[in-house]
C-alpha cells in the first residue's frame, strides 16, 4: 500500500500567475486579469481542510511551503530511477523558483531535495528566474535541462543544465534568450533526440515577436548552438516527437509538423486548422502538449469549445490529402473543464489528464476516457475532484508508471502553496455493511455493530477506519471493524457504516441500520 508523507517533515489564458507578485511579464499579467479562477475563490478552497476528498484514490506526497523547497508548480514531472522530478514557479531559496526531487524514504512516504534556487539573492538572476512549465528532460549521463521563463543575460530566459558531483548539482545556463530573431520566454519544456540536440517553443520573440521552435545543437566544445526552426504564435504547448525525428506542436490556431531535411532544414506543414465558426464541434484554443500513439495517430486538448464551450479532447488521423481528419472524444463539461494539459494513455489504450476547472468544487479534475471496445465510444468518469487541501488547479498533465499517475497542483495543499500527488485509476471498489449483535435492544444493554469491507482485491488493510456514524469508529482487521456500546438512547438509531478508503481502496458507505432501543 502506498503510503502518504506531508512536509512537515490563444494567449492570455493564463489566470493566477499574478497570484504572487515576485514576478509578473506584461502578456502573462494581462493574461491573470482576464482569468476565471480568482484568488479569493481559492482562499476560499482552503478553508474546506475539514471535508474529505469524495474519492480516495489520490495520495498527497508532498505539500510545498514556498521556502526553501518551492511554491506553485505549473510543471508536471519527470520520473527516473523510481524518482519524480519537476520545478516549481515561486518558492525556493530566493523566491523565484526551483528545481526538486521526490524520492522514496524507505518507510512508504516520500522526501523532498531541492536540486536548485533560481536567482541567488542579491543576483541579477543571469541563471533564470520563473521555470513555469518547465517539465524536465535527462540525458544519457545524468544531467538535467529545463528552461526558465525569465532571467538570463537579456532578461528573457534560459535554458539551463544541472549536474551532479555526488548530492551536490551545479547550474550551467546553455542558453539564454535575446528576443530576436532567437525566441523569448521559453515556456515549456524541452524535448531530447538520440543525438543530444534540445527543441523547446518560446512564448514570446522570434521573427514576429509571437514566439519560436528552437533547436540547441552540441556545438563539440561542450556548449550549444541555438537555431529558430520556425516562427509562429506559439502557445504554452510543449513539442512531441516521432520515432523519424519530426516534431509535433500547436499554435493558438493550427496544429502543425515540422520534418528535418538535409542541410539542417526544417519543412513546416500545417496538419490541421481550427476554425473559430466550427468551436462547438472542432474545438477551439489547442493548449496541450500533443500525444502521438503507435499508428501516427495525434491525440490533444482545447481549452475552448465543444458542446458546452469549456474544452474537447481530439483525436487527428491521416489521410491521402490533408488536413487530418479530427474526431471529437469528449466535450467536456460535468468531469471538469478547460484542460490546460495534454493527455497521456495506459498500456489499455485508456485517456488520462486534468483539468485547471471545473469538477465538484470548481478547482480543476483528474478524469479518465476508457477506451472504447470495437466502434465504441470513450467513456467519461472523474478520478479526483481537487478541494484544496489535496491540491488546486493542475495546469500540467500527468505521468503514468506501473499501473499509478502522478502530477502536479499549482495551489492548495496543507500550505496553500501547490502539492505533488499520486492517484491510482484501478483503486478497488468496496461494498461496505453493517449487522447488529441485538436489534431491538433495551436502554443499557451493550450492543456490538460489526462492519465488513469486501472488494474483489479483497479486504482493505489492516488498521483502516470504520466510522460507525453517528457513534463512534473503529480500526478494520481482515476487513471487519465492531464497536460495542451501551448508551444508545431509547428510540431508533440510524447507523451507517462509512469506509473512506484509499489510494488502493475506493471508499464505501453501507446502507443504513435501524438500531431500535426499548426502554
Amino acid at each position: 500500500m502506498h503510503s502518504v508523507v506531508t512536509n512537515s517533515g490563444t494567449k492570455g489564458r493564463l489566470n493566477v500567475l499574478d497570484v504572487r507578485p515576485r514576478f509578473r511579464p506584461a502578456k502573462l499579467a494581462a493574461a491573470a486579469i482576464r482569468g476565471t479562477i480568482t484568488l479569493a475563490v481559492l482562499s476560499a478552497l482552503l478553508l474546506m481542510v475539514a471535508r474529505p476528498a469524495q474519492a480516495q484514490t489520490e495520495s498527497v506526497l508532498y505539500n510545498f511551503t514556498g521556502t526553501p523547497d518551492g511554491a506553485n508548480p505549473y510543471a508536471g514531472l519527470t520520473l527516473k530511477g523510481g524518482n519524480l522530478y519537476g520545478t516549481t514557479y515561486g518558492g525556493g531559496l530566493y523566491g523565484f523558483g526551483s528545481v526538486f526531487e521526490l524520492s522514496p524514504n524507505g518507510s512508504g512516504g516520500w522526501t523532498e531535495t531541492v536540486l536548485y534556487s533560481f536567482c541567488p539573492a542579491g543576483g541579477s538572476c543571469a541563471d533564470g528566474q520563473n521555470p513555469t512549465f518547465s517539465s524536465l528532460v535527462f540525458d544519457s549521463k545524468g544531467n538535467i535541462y529545463g528552461t526558465a521563463y525569465a532571467g538570463g543575460a537579456k532578461g528573457n530566459g534560459v535554458v539551463f543544465e544541472l549536474s551532479s558531483s555526488g548530492t551536490v548539482w551545479t547550474e550551467a545556463v546553455v542558453y539564454s534568450f535575446a528576443g530576436q530573431p532567437d525566441g523569448a520566454n521559453p515556456v515549456n519544456g524541452l524535448i531530447m533526440d538520440a543525438a543530444g540536440n534540445l527543441y523547446g517553443t518560446s512564448y514570446n520573440g522570434g521573427a514576429g515577436n509571437n514566439g519560436a521552435v528552437f533547436e540547441l545543437s552540441p556545438n563539440g566544445s561542450g556548449g550549444f548552438t541555438e537555431k529558430v526552426i520556425r516562427s509562429a504564435p506559439m502557445t504554452y504547448a510543449g513539442l512531441t516527437m516521432n520515432a523519424a525525428g519530426d516534431l509535433f506542436g500547436t499554435t493558438s490556431t493550427t496544429v502543425f509538423e515540422l520534418t528535418p531535411q538535409s542541410g539542417g532544414v526544417w519543412t513546416s506543414t500545417t496538419l490541421f486548422t481550427f476554425v473559430a465558426a466550427n468551436a462547438a464541434t472542432q474545438g477551439s484554443n489547442p493548449n496541450g502538449t500533443l500525444a502521438l500513439d503507435s499508428a501516427g495517430n495525434i491525440y490533444g486538448t482545447t481549452m475552448a469549445g465543444g458542446k458546452n464551450n469549456v474544452g474537447v479532447v481530439f483525436k487527428l488521423t491521416a489521410g491521402a490529402t490533408l488536413p487530418y481528419k479530427e474526431t471529437l472524444l469528449y466535450s467536456f463539461g460535468t468531469t471538469g473543464s478547460q484542460p490546460f494539459s495534454g493527455i497521456v494513455f495506459d498500456p489499455a489504450g485508456n485517456i488520462y489528464g486534468t483539468t485547471k476547472a471545473g469538477g465538484k468544487n470548481g478547482a480543476g479534475a483528474v478524469y479518465e476516457l476508457v477506451a472504447p471496445t470495437g466502434t465504441g465510444r470513450y467513456i467519461p468518469r472523474i478520478l479526483q475532484t481537487f478541494i484544496g487541501i489535496n491540491g488546486a488547479v493542475p495546469y500540467d498533465g500527468l505521468i503514468y508508471s506501473q499501473g499509478y499517475l502522478y502530477g502536479t497542483a499549482f495551489d492548495g495543499g496543507s500550505s496553500g502553496m501547490g502539492a505533488v500527488f499520486e492517484i491510482n485509476p484501478n483503486a478497488a471498489r468496496t461494498t461496505t455493511t453493517v449487522a447488529s449483535s441485538l436489534n431491538p435492544s433495551t436502554v443499557g444493554q451493550a450492543v456490538t455493530f460489526t462492519a465488513t469491507v469486501t472488494s474483489p482485491a479483497g479486504p482493505p488493510p489492516d488498521g483502516e477506519i470504520v466510522v460507525f456514524q453517528p457513534i463512534g469508529q473503529a480500526p478494520m482487521k481482515g476487513g471487519v471493524a465492531t464497536y460495542t456500546t451501551s448508551a444508545l438512547a431509547a428510540g431508533t438509531t440510524v447507523i451507517h457504516a462509512l469506509y473512506s478508503g484509499d489510494l488502493n481502496f475506493i471508499g464505501n458507505k453501507s446502507a443504513p441500520l435501524s438500531q431500535v432501543v426499548n426502554p
